[in-house]
C-alpha cells in the first residue's frame, strides 16, 4: 500500500482525537471513521494500525520525538515502528517538519529509562517490578507490547470444534486448535470473521483463549442455577450457557444496561433459552439478594484496570492511575461479598479478572477468604484438569501474554462450606 501525505494527515487528526477524547481509543475511533466516510477500508485499516501502534508506544515514540503533539508521534512511528526511511517519510511531509524527523531518527532509546523503553507508566513498571522481580516485570512488559491473537470460542451447543476448524479451513481461514482451551481457535492474521457464515448462524464467537478458561474454571452443568455477576457483553455467560447445553437457569447480571443490551444480538445468534438478563442498580440490589443462598455456581469477572489487555487495549496504560487502581480492587471486594452471598451450601464462587496486578488478583482473593470463613479455596490447576486442560499454574489460574499466548488472567476457586 503506497502512503499518500493526505493519509498521514489522517492518521494524525485521529490520534489528535483519541488523546483529546475521554473513554475507550476504540470508540473514538469510529466516531472518527464515521465523520469521515471518504477514507477506503485500506485506508482506515492503515490510520487504526496507525492510530494503536501510537498507543501502544506513545511514551518511547513521544521520548524519540521529544513532544507529544499527534503530528510528532504519527511520524516517529513511521520512522520507528513502521520501517520507512526519513527520506520516504520527508517525501509526506511539510519543510518545517525535517528537523524533527532528524531528530526521532537519531534518538537514542538507550538512555531512556526502563519504564521509558518499556512503554509504560513510572507508577505501573515500578509495582510490576514489586511485584513480580525486574526480570519477569520486563518479559511481561515486551509481551504486552506484541500483537493479539484473534481466538474464536466454538458455540458447542451448536458446533464441534473439529467440525469448525475444517470449514473454516476449507473457506480459506488459516486456524489452529488453541493449546489450552478445548473449544477454541487461533485465527492466523485479523480476517474479517464477522462476516463468515459460522459466525453470523452463532457457531462462533470471538473470545480469547484466557476468557475462554474462565467459564471453563465454573464448569457449569445441565439444570443448574447459575449467574455471571458481572456479564457485561455476555461473552463468558454465552460460553456457560452453551456448558449448560441451554438448560437450567443463567442469569447475566450488570450495572449497565447498554453493556447488556449488546448481549441481545449474540444470544440470538447463540440459540441459547436458558439466559436471563438483569440489569441490576447495584451489587446490593433486590433483585440479586432474592437469589441468595439459592444458586449452584456463580463468575464474578470483576471491574478491573484491564491491564491483562494491553495488546487490544493499549490506552489503558495511560487512561489509569494508581490511585484509580487502589479505587478498584476495594470496588472488587464488595463486588466479590455480594456475589458469595448467592451460593448455596456447596456451591462454587470463581473470582476473575482481566488484570496482571496482583493486588486487583491474589489480593482480593486472599483478603476474601480472610473475612468469609465459610468458604474454601479450590485449586484451579484441579479444576481445569477435570475439564481436560493441560495448563498448570497452581491454585489460582495466572496466564499472561509472553508465556500463555493469551491476555493476561487472574482467577481464584472457592466453595462455599458453610
Amino acid at each position: 500500500m503506497k502512503i499518500q501525505a493526505s493519509l498521514v494527515q489522517s492518521a494524525c487528526d485521529a490520534l489528535g482525537e483519541v488523546l483529546r477524547t475521554p473513554g475507550p481509543a476504540d470508540q473514538s475511533l469510529s466516531r472518527y471513521f464515521r465523520a469521515h466516510r471518504q477514507l477506503g477500508q485500506q485506508d482506515r485499516a492503515f490510520v487504526a494500525e496507525t492510530v494503536f501502534a501510537v498507543l501502544r508506544r506513545r511514551r518511547s515514540l513521544a521520548s524519540a520525538a521529544q513532544t507529544e503533539s499527534p503530528r510528532a508521534l504519527v511520524l516517529a512511528s513511521l520512522i520507528r515502528l513502521h520501517g520507512l526511511s526519513v527520506r520516504a517519510v520527508a517525501e509526506l511531509v511539510r519543510e518545517k517538519d525535517r528537523p524533527l524527523l532528524e531528530q526521532i531518527r537519531t534518538a537514542r532509546s538507550e538512555t531512556w529509562t526502563d519504564a521509558v523503553q518499556l512503554d509504560l507508566p513510572d507508577w505501573l513498571w515500578l509495582r510490576l517490578v514489586e511485584e513480580r522481580g525486574e526480570a519477569e516485570a520486563r518479559a511481561l512488559a515486551q509481551g504486552m507490547l506484541a500483537p493479539a491473537n484473534m481466538d474464536l470460542r466454538v458455540n458447542t451447543f451448536k458446533a464441534e470444534r473439529e467440525a469448525v476448524l475444517a470449514a473454516l479451513r476449507a473457506g480459506g481461514v488459516e486456524c489452529t486448535a488453541t493449546p489450552y482451551s478445548p473449544i477454541g481457535i487461533r485465527l492466523t492474521g485479523k480476517p474479517a470473521i464477522n462476516r463468515h457464515p459460522l459466525f453470523l448462524d452463532g457457531s462462533v464467537e470471538v473470545q480469547d483463549e484466557g476468557s475462554q478458561l474462565l467459564a471453563t474454571l465454573v464448569a457449569a452443568r445441565r439444570g443448574e442455577m447459575v449467574v455471571d455477576f458481572c456479564a457485561g457483553a455476555g461473552g463468558k455467560t454465552l460460553a456457560l450457557g452453551a456448558m449448560m447445553k441451554s438448560t437450567g437457569r443463567l442469569y447475566a447480571f450488570d450495572v449497565s444496561a447498554k453493556r447488556l443490551a449488546a448481549l441481545d444480538p449474540r444470544l440470538a445468534r447463540s440459540g441459547l433459552s436458558n439466559v436471563h438478563p438483569v440489569a441490576l442498580s447495584g451489587e446490593n440490589d433486590l433483585r440479586a439478594k432474592r437469589l441468595a443462598g439459592k444458586i449452584d455456581r456463580v463468575l464474578v469477572d470483576a471491574p478491573c484496570s484491564g491491564f491483562g489487555t494491553l495488546r487490544r487495549n493499549p490506552d489503558l496504560k495511560w487512561r489509569y492511575a494508581q490511585a484509580d487502581v487502589d479505587e478498584l480492587v476495594a470496588k472488587q471486594g464488595r463486588i466479590l461479598d455480594a456475589a458469595a452471598k448467592l451460593l448455596r451450601v456447596g456451591g462454587r464462587l470463581v473470582y476473575a479478572t482481566c488484570s496482571v496486578l496482583r493486588a486487583e488478583g491474589e489480593g482480593v482473593a486472599e483478603s476474601f477468604l480472610a473475612s468469609h470463613s465459610g468458604f474454601k479455596p479450590v485449586s484451579c490447576a484441579a479444576v481445569l484438569a477435570t475439564q481436560n486442560v493441560p495448563l498448570d499454574t497452581g491454585e489460582h489460574l495466572r496466564v499472561v501474554p509472553h508465556l500463555h499466548g493469551t491476555d493476561g488472567f487472574f482467577a481464584a476457586v472457592f466453595e462455599r462450606t458453610a
